[in-house]
């Protein structure tokens, strides 16, 4: 293959190793020896070269510029690339037959000689730039313009030195003679190069090591319990669910290996990595588990130094900050050679990441206003992070963020190299988190069997920090007189008690039925605490902060705190709730329980807007909500936190724990706290419902749901009082009821069925492109019967799951839709669909795409439609059905009256199959489109297809695109028949 095809061939890899890893670096160092070997003139250079331009714009450039100078160039990059590239990024590349560099004349100018020597000058001036500017300075061929333009500090030493040369060959042949003297001068008196290397790299790697020592102590344990309970993350640590999506929609599970891997990208030209999952999905620990990792050589093993950063305790630091003292600070302190150390840091940005865990945490809302570039300057915190995550600042370093969903606004997703969406435990994941939980089999197996008799509370458990309540709280869930917990609420409910249990058999007592009572003061403490927290978006809190309040030592140690190590504070202790879920908990506990101050706090917690500015109460929730008052600055952030709240305040007041707050909260005063978040859950819905516009002329009334819409529906299942269900969804008049991309899980579709089985008319309820799985098609089942039409595509729902929606769907009269695209759906799920096709004549639609059904499937799926006289759309493309499965198909499906859509793109159908396919369409009268693209049918089964369509004139299009046809045969073929579309 000759050069020129090579690289034709081998674009895509060569664009992905030269971008990767976000540094120029690669790039500049193939210009410098493309220019040393005359392949590229100044005006090639300057064409790729373009400061605007992004890294994947320029690499495209180049191989657009060396493509069309022919063989002899293309052989040199080739030789460039394999010189340049370090050894793991030629795995898979072929650089062709190695074309020796052919000697040239030495240049008789000096400027072309900077040109000739460009590669050996940019490493020999990096370590001497400043001097050689003094040099040009003081002889007058540099002003001191042309020093600052070369020094911006938003270049690295390498790109600095290429600036200086550049400058140099367009200043002139003086210049250029100076600058090549002073280097001779500097060669004959510097000392040995290698020792300043080795000695540069021995701090480097000493510094690598206390670095990799300090992550590794910070990653080992799982704290729990205030610091009393001690898991090693390799004892404890489950996968969760990650997956991507790719441009057209669609989902791919990944590694945790994967998650700054290239599968996913969305811009080559980010370096930023966002982890998105709802609170307690697993975002930290997992974080957590990547630093261990790393520092034990075990993954990220291209990256020399990793800094892991925490937006909560960064929120702590009021000082300004450099670059250079919020690594050292923050992080490690290098014991010698700190400027050596910063300044490789500098010059390898590629071998560098930084993990930022919680951004949601982080007061400040991204904002990409003001820019800085300089790393040694000092700068707010704030100022220094977002120019970070947006690459003004240290371009090329590999950036981790975790966050909620909700925080990451469409600024801050415009530098983002890709996003990961922690989706929590799989059910094998639950499984397998509670045996490890408990070192005895038989108790792990009882808390099993207790999950998994209970839908609901295995719902829960798909949450990683539900699933660690109920696993630790085993004991009072195992032993529980009230039933099985129903609902969040229930279960910190149940945490909460178990702490308290826990404190009493310490001190050899026993936990009595007013627990809560008998608590109540340590609650409005913690209550309080959690609530002014909130209220100023602080999760971390001093010794003073909890003596201002009145906490003890003795309410400190019930464990609901623990201590945290500020390693830029040591003067003071620090505390935080054990999860942020909790500490919404205990502000909820205090609304509802406090019988003096925030009256308001209910009604104001499900407003979008503030509508009044005095009092305590409304200051409280103030940081949480977008404001248009005058004299108060307008926030548009998410109120993820405020929205957890409102559900416990919700569930608090469900008429199912009146008997706990009987003591401890008056009669009256609850009731008219129930009513007031009544009141303004109605008030909300209304809003949602109003906003629904009037439908086209022809079309369903349909209502695109936000998922601040899922959030009240959570909030009215919390309340468990069917009456406000029932009344809210009265108000509902929809024939379509869409819900995608709003991140609902298990516990969602809980909610959801709770709330939607009350709806007066037949909807279709569209939840594609969420978190469904198994569990979560279990608990759709109560509505069912409501649904006519059912969408659940890319959901992670395997054969087990369809297994129970369909045994109820047959029992529904009403349910006549479903779509299935992208799931884990094999040939054991077709049997469940043949059973539905036999049974249900009013059947209309069933669509299966990109799943992995083969031949045996389709054989399957076509015994039941041989006895179905009501389908009309029948999809099931990307699956593996072939010529078999096709015939099969065909012969059940050829005396259809009412097949209208049939699709089987992709699924490796041959001309045989296309034939079989050719007797529906010349029995059926109802057909009028059939999908055949990306398969392998030749002529032979075109021609079939040509000879049917002369007999049926209702059929409107087949399509072929992508089939075994030649250009020549695909334009004979549409001329034969119009409606085949190529």
């Amino acid at each position: 293959m000759s050069t020129p095809q090579l690289i034709l061939k081998q674009r895509a890899e060569l664009l992905a190793v030269l971008c990767g890893g976000g540094s120029a670096e690669p790039l500049d160092c193939v210009l410098d020896l493309l220019l040393a070997w005359e392949v590229l003139v100044w005006e090639d250079y300057l064409s790729i070269q373009v400061a605007e331009k992004a890294l994947s714009y320029k690499v495209r450039q180049l191989l657009d510029v060396v493509y069309d100078k022919g063989e002899d160039a293309c052989s040199l990059l080739l030789a460039a690339l394999n010189q340049v590239l370090p050894e793991e990024q030629k795995t898979g590349l072929c650089f062709g037959e190695q074309c020796a560099v052919v000697g040239k004349n030495r240049p008789d100018t000096a400027t072309l000689t900077l040109l000739a020597d460009r590669p050996v000058l940019v490493r020999k001036l990096r370590d001497n730039i400043d001097g050689a500017l003094d040099v040009l300075l003081t002889t007058g061929c540099f002003t001191i313009k042309d020093c600052d333009v070369v020094q911006l500090p938003v270049y690295t030493p390498s790109q600095q030195v290429r600036r200086l040369l550049d400058q140099v060959r367009f200043t002139g042949e003086t210049a250029a003679k100076t600058l090549l003297q002073y280097l001779e001068q500097t060669e004959t008196s510097r000392p040995n190069p290698e020792d300043k290397e080795n000695h540069l790299s021995a701090n480097c790697m000493l510094y690598q090591k206390k670095l990799r020592s300090s992550v590794a102590a910070q990653s080992h344990s799982l704290n729990t319990y205030g610091g009393t309970g001690h898991f090693s993350l390799d004892d404890i640590y489950t996968d969760g669910l990650l997956e991507v999506m790719d441009g057209s929609g669609e989902t791919t599970t990944l590694g945790l290996e994967d998650v700054v891997g290239p599968l996913g990208t969305l811009n080559d030209d980010a370096d930023t990595f966002l982890v998105s999952g709802e609170a307690g999905s697993g975002k930290s620990t997992l974080l957590q588990r990547l630093h261990l990792l790393w520092a034990r050589e075990a993954l990220l093993q291209n990256i020399f130094l990793l800094f892991p950063f925490s937006c909560r305790k960064l929120n702590a630091e009021h000082r300004e900050l450099s670059l250079k003292e919020l690594l050292f600070l923050h992080c490690c302190w290098p014991d010698r050679g700190q400027d050596e150390v910063f300044q490789f840091i500098l010059d390898h940005p590629n071998l560098v990441l930084f993990t930022f865990d919680g951004l949601d945490e982080f007061k400040q809302g991204f904002t990409d206003e003001e820019r800085h570039c300089c790393p040694t300057k000092q700068v707010p915190v704030p100022v220094l992070l977002f120019n970070l995550l947006q690459g003004t600042l240290m371009k090329g370093v590999v950036k981790v963020v975790t966050s909620r969903p909700q925080a990451v606004g469409p600024s801050l997703k415009r530098y983002l190299h890709k996003e990961v969406l922690l989706k929590g435990f799989s059910p094998g994941g639950i499984d397998c988190f509670v045996k490890k939980h408990h070192s005895d089999p038989a108790m792990a197996r009882r808390v099993l069997e207790s999950l998994h008799a209970n839908s609901v509370l295995l719902s829960l458990c798909h949450i990683p920090v539900f699933c660690w309540i109920v696993t630790k709280c085993h004991q009072e869930l195992l032993g529980s007189q009230d039933g099985i917990p129903q609902t969040i609420t229930d279960v910190y409910l149940l945490v909460l008690q178990h702490f308290f249990q826990r404190k009493s058999y310490q001190h050899q007592g026993v936990l009595g039925k007013a627990w809560l009572e008998e608590h109540l003061n340590t609650v409005l403490k913690l209550g309080q605490l959690a609530l002014e927290g909130l209220e100023a978006s602080c999760y971390v809190f001093s010794g003073y902060e909890l003596q201002r309040i009145g906490l003890t030592d003795q309410d400190v140690s019930m464990g609901f705190l623990t201590y945290c190590s500020d390693l830029s504070v040591t003067d003071c202790k620090r505390y935080e709730f054990l999860h942020i879920t909790l500490q919404c908990f205990f502000a909820a506990l205090y609304v509802v329980l406090n019988r003096n101050r925030y009256r308001s706090a209910i009604y104001r917690l499900f407003q979008p807007k503030y509508k009044q500015l005095a009092g305590l109460s409304q200051r409280c929730l103030e940081p949480c909500f977008d404001s248009s008052v005058e004299g108060m600055e307008s926030r548009v952030t998410e109120t993820p936190n405020l929205q957890i709240t409102a559900q416990f305040v919700s569930g608090l007041l469900s008429q199912r724990h009146h008997n706990l707050l009987l003591e401890c909260c008056p009669t009256a005063m609850r009731e008219r706290k129930a009513k007031q978040v009544v009141k303004s859950l109605s008030k909300c819905m209304q809003r949602h419902f109003k906003s629904i516009p009037r439908p086209l002329e022809g079309e369903k009334k349909s209502m695109h749901a936000m998922p601040s819409f899922v959030w009240l529906i959570k909030c009215i299942y919390e309340m468990q009082d069917s009456s406000i269900a029932q009344d809210t969804m009265a108000k509902l008049d929809v024939e379509h009821l869409k819900l995608t991309y709003c991140n609902i899980g298990p516990v969602e579709c809980t909610a959801l069925a709770y709330v939607l089985k009350y709806l007066r008319n037949p909807v279709g309820l569209q939840l594609d492109n969420n978190s469904v799985g198994d569990v979560g098609a279990e608990q759709l089942l109560p509505c069912l019967h409501i649904c006519h039409s059912l969408y659940l595509r890319n959901n992670n729902i395997s054969d087990e799951g369809i297994r129970k929606l369909l045994e109820k769907g047959m029992k529904c009269e009403r349910f006549q839709k479903i779509a299935l695209f992208n799931n884990n759906l094999t040939d054991a799920c077709t049997q469940h669909f043949a059973w539905l096709l036999k049974s249900k004549q009013n059947f209309l639609s069933l669509r299966l795409g990109n799943n992995n059904i083969t031949s045996q499937g389709a054989e399957q799926l076509a015994e039941g439609l041989s006895y179905n006289q009501s389908l009309q759309f029948l999809g099931l493309w990307g699956n593996k059905i072939g010529d078999r499965g096709a015939e099969a198909l065909a012969d059940a499906l050829k005396n259809s009256t009412t097949l209208i859509w049939l699709s089987l793109v992709d699924n490796g159908v041959g001309s045989a199959g296309a034939c079989a396919l050719a007797k529906i369409i010349s029995q059926s009268k109802s057909l009028e489109e059939l999908w055949l693209n990306k398969n392998c049918i030749s002529r032979e089964g075109v021609e079939c297809l040509i000879e049917a369509l002369k007999v049926n004139t209702s059929v409107k299009e087949i399509w072929l695109r992508g089939n075994n046809l030649s250009p020549g045969e695909e334009e004979e073929l549409s001329k034969q028949e119009s409606r085949l579309t190529f």
